[in-house]
């Protein structure tokens, strides 16, 4: 028997796949838009096709189709968002977002949000690296790499100058070395051409440069939280949430020199120009950081185009 309903094509020059809704709802999350919201527009989509009789369509006209019904159904923020999101999947190098920031702000929680509405499946934090690094260095070796970033000043092997803070030279030692680690990441993400959002306090602004890497786009940013008792929240909840493997104890005891650390790499982001994301409710900080992403990644592809046909640059 003939199906009652026969798969929608979307066809490119190429290939043709069926219309998914699932994979078009997903698409909508990650402008923001509510689960429930994005599969309702991702139905009316297929409505549509249907009421006209479609079998197949072009990546552009659903694409079309989609703007215009997430502006009537979510209004003209939403679509605009999607636009921009095409744009950046359109992109020919794979994306690096790197996301600084002191103990506590919410930087895992963020990046895990942000990959999940681009589609990146590799996450890393920068205390996963140095814990690797433990396994090959050893103490005697690299002891700053032993430490919390905000105690790593116990692991200091040389004196601290006169009027230098010892939580900072000790941050600054422990940083100089994960470093090592997060730019092999990055250059290993440009040459297999993989997406990454690489996470962590020792995502210091000043340490890597950006623009330093040709084969990949790399947007980085700093999350704050300004309201000091918010953020000592941040670690009860952390406490509850990991079953006390994460105690708050800890962290309420070095509560001042987390936020000393904090300040001292917001000063850095705004010496080097590095955005400052200000953490507040989830979705609008989520919302925050994929408008910064895309814009930065955008602008530094169409750059790069430009350099690359500008006939000055050639024989460089």
């Amino acid at each position: 028997m003939p199906t009652a309903n026969p798969p929608i094509l979307i066809k490119d020059e190429k290939h043709g796949l069926p219309y998914s809704k699932g994979l078009m709802a997903q698409s909508f999350t990650a402008t923001g838009l509510s689960p429930a919201r994005a599969y309702l527009a991702a139905q009316r989509i297929q409505d549509e096709m249907r009421e006209r009789d479609l079998r197949e369509v072009s990546l552009e006209e659903i694409q079309s189709m989609a703007v215009a019904v997430l502006e009537e159904q979510a209004g003209p923020e939403f679509a605009r968002r999607y636009m921009k999101l095409r744009e950046l999947a359109s992109l020919d190098r794979p994306l690096v977002i790197l996301i600084g920031g002191t103990t506590g702000v919410g930087k895992s929680t963020i990046a895990t949000e942000i990959a999940h509405r681009l589609g990146i499946t590799r996450i890393v934090s920068t205390d996963s690296i140095r814990e690797v690094m433990r396994g090959i260095f050893t103490r005697d070796l690299m002891p700053a790499i032993y430490e919390s970033s905000f105690n790593a000043w116990r692991g200091l092997r040389v004196p601290v100058p006169h009027g230098a803070n010892p939580v900072i030279v000790g941050f600054r030692e422990q940083t100089a070395a994960v470093i090592t680690g997060i730019r092999s990441l990055i250059e290993r993400a440009s040459v297999e051409g993989e997406s990454l959002v690489i996470e962590g306090v020792h995502m210091v602004p000043g340490y890597i440069e950006p623009s330093q890497f040709k084969n990949a786009s790399v947007v980085q940013m700093l999350v704050t939280v300004d309201d000091e008792e918010a953020h000592r929240s941040h670690f009860y909840i952390r406490e509850v949430q990991t079953d006390g493997t994460r105690p708050f104890e800890k962290y309420r005891a070095n509560f001042g020199n987390i936020r000393l650390l904090g300040r001292y790499i917001e000063d850095l982001a705004v010496e080097h120009g590095v955005p400052i994301v200000h953490s507040h409710q989830l979705d609008r900080t989520v919302a925050e950081v994929l408008e910064l992403v895309v814009n930065a990644a955008i602008r530094g592809e169409d750059r790069t185009a430009s350099s690359q046909m500008d006939p000055a640059t050639e024989g460089e």
